[in-house]
Parts: C-alpha cells; sequence; structure tokens
C-alpha cells in the first residue's frame, strides 16, 4: 500500500486533516506538539470507477455509485520545527518515521495564525510562505547527517581493490528508504568524485538533496483557507509547484455530518445537500464551508490526496478479475480489487501486486473490457480491468 506523511510545523492542522482524511479517533489540539506518537490510518484516493462503464454499479465496498476510493496509508507525526535535524522537538522521530513515506503533503497554515514554532499568533501576524522551505531544508540535513555519519565507513571500503562507489552508496541509501533504482536515478544526476576521500560536505548535502527530492516528493497543502488571506494563499501558490488550497476543519465537519444523516456528502464532491435537520448556527457553519468548496472546487483534502497519487507520484488504478466477463473473483463480487501501480506498469506487474506466488506462476493476462489477451510487456492505462492467468490461483 503507497505510503503518504504529513509534515509541517505544530498547529498547522495535520491531524485535523488526518482525522478528516481518515476518519480516525486522534487528538486534535490548539498547542504545539499534540501529536506525540504517531498515528497511521487508511485513507483513499478517488478516481471513476471501471463500473460506470456498465448498466449496473458494481457494489464494491469502496465504490459510491461509481466513485472509486482505492485506499492508501497516512501517516501524521509530531510537528517540525527549525533545527527539527538537530533533534529539536519531536524532529528526529518525525524524520525517522518518514523513511517509510512514498510522498509528503507538507500542511501549511495558509491563514498566518500560527509563528515559525506552531505558537497561536493573530491571524495574518505571520507569513506562511516562510514555512515553505524548512520543511525540506530539515529533511536534508536530517538525510546529510546520516550521509556523513555513514562516510567513515565508506572511506574505509575503498581501500578494497574491487571498491565501486555507486554500489557502496546504494547499499548506504537504500537503508533510509531509497530503492536501488531510486539512488541509480539520483548518482546520474549528479556529479561526485570517484574517490570518497575526495568528497567534502557540499559533496553530500547535494547528494542527500537530491535523494530527498527523488524519493520524496512534496506537494504543499494550503491548510485553513477559510479564514487565510487570499493575498497570502495567492503568494503561497506563486511559491511552490503545486500548492492545494485546503480546510481540514471543513472536511472534517462534512464528514461527520455525512456519518449522522445531516448532508448527502462524499469526500471529494464539488458540493452537498443538507438532507438532515439542522439547527440555523449549523446551518450558518454548513453554508460557509459551501462558499470555501464553491470558491475552490471542494475542501481540498480529496483534491490533496489525489493529486499526490495520481499526478505527482503518477499512479493508475488497476482492476484485477477472475472472471472477464462478468468483471468478478471467484465468490462473484463485482471489481472487489484495486491497486495503485506506477504509471507504465505491466500485466506482470499487476501479478505480483496481486501476490508474489501469482506473479511467479504468471502465465497470461486478458483485457476484461474487450476480451483479447494483451502481451506481458503491455503497459497498463488508468481503469484497467484485467484478468491473471496463473499456475497459482
Amino acid at each position: 500500500m503507497l505510503s503518504l506523511a504529513l509534515a509541517g510545523k505544530p498547529n498547522a492542522g495535520k491531524s485535523t486533516f488526518y482525522r478528516a482524511a481518515t476518519m480516525a479517533d486522534v487528538e486534535v489540539g490548539n498547542y504545539p506538539f499534540t501529536t506525540i506518537e504517531p498515528n497511521r490510518g487508511v485513507s483513499h484516493v478517488r478516481t471513476d470507477c471501471p463500473c460506470l462503464d456498465r448498466e449496473e454499479r458494481c457494489g464494491a465496498e469502496n465504490c459510491r455509485d461509481g466513485k472509486r476510493y482505492v485506499p492508501v496509508e497516512l501517516l501524521d507525526v509530531a510537528g517540525l520545527v527549525p533545527g527539527a535535524h538537530e533533534g529539536r522537538g519531536l524532529g528526529n522521530q518525525f524524520l525517522d518515521e518518514l523513511t517509510t513515506a512514498d510522498a509528503i503533503l507538507h500542511v501549511v497554515d495558509a491563514s498566518g495564525g500560527t509563528d515559525a514554532e506552531g505558537e497561536p499568533v493573530e491571524v495574518g501576524e505571520h507569513d506562511p510562505v516562510e514555512d515553505l522551505e524548512f520543511v525540506e531544508e530539515e529533511m536534508d540535513r536530517w538525510l546529510a547527517g546520516i550521509v556523513e555519519r555513514n562516510w567513515e565507513t565508506i572511506e574505509r571500503q575503498s581501500r578494497s581493490p574491487d571498491f565501486d562507489i555507486d554500489e557502496a552508496l546504494t547499499e548506504m541509501l537504500t537503508g533510509v528508504g531509497a530503492t536501488a533504482a531510486d539512488v541509480a536515478a539520483v548518482l546520474r544526476r549528479v556529479d561526485y568524485p570517484e574517490d570518497p576521500m575526495a568528497w567534502d560536505d557540499a559533496d553530500r548535502r547535494r547528494l542527500a538533496r537530491e535523494l530527498r527530492a527523488q524519493t520524496k516528493p512534496i506537494i504543499v497543502v494550503a491548510n485553513k483557507a477559510d479564514v487565510a488571506p487570499r493575498e497570502a494563499l495567492d503568494r503561497l501558490q506563486e511559491s511552490a509547484e503545486t500548492v492545494i488550497p485546503a480546510t481540514a476543519e471543513g472536511e472534517l465537519a462534512l464528514r461527520r455530518a455525512a456519518e449522522t444523516g445531516v448532508v448527502d456528502y462524499d469526500p471529494g464532491d464539488a458540493d452537498f445537500e443538507i438532507v438532515g435537520g439542522v439547527s440555523d448556527s449549523q446551518a450558518e457553519g454548513l453554508e460557509r464551508i459551501r462558499g470555501v468548496i464553491e470558491e475552490w472546487g471542494g475542501t481540498g483534502v480529496q483534491r490533496a490526496l489525489d493529486t499526490v497519487v495520481y499526478d505527482v507520484l503518477d499512479r493508475i488504478t488497476v482492476y484485477p478479475v477472475e472472471n472477464e466477463t462478468h468483471w468478478t473473483d471467484g465468490q462473484g463480487n463485482v471489481l472487489p480489487d484495486a491497486h495503485l501501480l506506477p504509471a507504465g506498469a505491466t500485466p506482470l506487474d499487476l501479478a505480483y501486486a496481486v501476490h508474489s506466488d501469482i506473479g511467479d506462476g504468471y502465465l497470461y493476462a486478458v483485457d476484461a473490457r474487450d476480451g483479447r489477451r494483451i502481451g506481458e510487456d503491455h503497459e497498463l492505462a488508468e481503469g484497467d480491468v484485467v484478468k491473471i492467468e496463473s499456475t497459482v490461483g
């Protein structure tokens, strides 16, 4: 399962975002370091279910009338403060947890209502643009510190006649969540001395920075957009590549209202309908949320998750079935499973995603939409429904 992590300074709204995205019961407070122990939960990205191309909806657990929700892991840990790589706040704990994350959502208090340390101030008093770079900087320095601490080992290994610096760096960096392919991609982009003795701090920092960019892509969630000055939101969007305005509190309110039958709303919807009895104050609050949704096309929570998975990580959703005619599994369930695969994935990749034994026993695949066999190296696309024939199963 893909793993996404929420990063940012304390009191920016990470735990509220986490709760809205997972509906898990976690502590939310208006003070720094509300989160001490990391929270791990399941959230979902949203896409169109292939059942929309059939006469009837599939009825799968994570399909709501053609809106398909695919599970991803969401991690929320203690907030970062400047100096986290040196252990300030709970920084080392946070940074260590990040080794398992595939991407990071940097939750920023777009309202400017908290200072650099996460302490509450008047809305607009702090410039949220100042918060953008420090998360990347802290992660880069943390990784550089790991490289530095292991460099003596690299230098020792270099005395061996069969030493290969690429192999040595790969062995070291795969220990912090990078794959061998990640390291190879980074080393192709970075100029570096072949002799470890010739490396200096700048070389190690450059390697760390490129590794972080390769393995931990970041998007910015401009949280508290409902109370943020418009100028602050505009400046955030000008200052970072991908910025999603959001109101985590608004999403949480809608999810709770939907659970109790007060509103008709699915995560990611561009509107909602009040279907239950509400007080005047509740109606007023819901209408304020509606105003944010109308301005930004949603609360931003679902959009942030979808953007980081489908656009930044470039994943596609593929549906394995056992019966290519009825799109069912062995128990007759229609489209019960969905897998997030990298763009360019093949039927063999899907087979291994289902189970390693299925992949080992792979024979052939069938495109369930037209009933034709597809080659082992065929590139799958978003929404493909595929039957895998294997010696196992």
